[in-house]
């Protein structure tokens, strides 16, 4: 299982993104791979996955297959991606 979010660095959501990933660490002891929407990853990330939102935060399988997404530009709560995250 593969969890990222994609975001866009120096944003208005860039301190949310980053707040998320330190309660995540805290809590559960993972973080959420952040993945900058300024660099040729993101965008081709954005571009296959179809993201026209961000942050955007996506749990993929072995197999690059979406399993659930958030991509309406808010971010999850931290028990909707406990489940995701514990897959790593």
């Amino acid at each position: 299982m593969r969890v990222f979010c994609l975001y866009r660095p120096n944003s208005e959501t860039e301190r949310s993104v980053i707040e998320l990933n330190t309660e995540l660490k805290r809590r559960m002891n993972v973080e959420l791979e952040l993945i900058s929407m300024d660099t040729v990853e993101g965008d081709n990330l954005a571009r296959v996955y179809e993201v026209m939102q961000f942050p955007a935060v996506m749990a993929l399988d072995s197999r690059g297959i979406v399993q659930k997404s958030w991509t309406d530009g808010s971010l999850p709560l931290i028990n909707e991606l406990s489940y995701y995250l514990q897959l790593v």
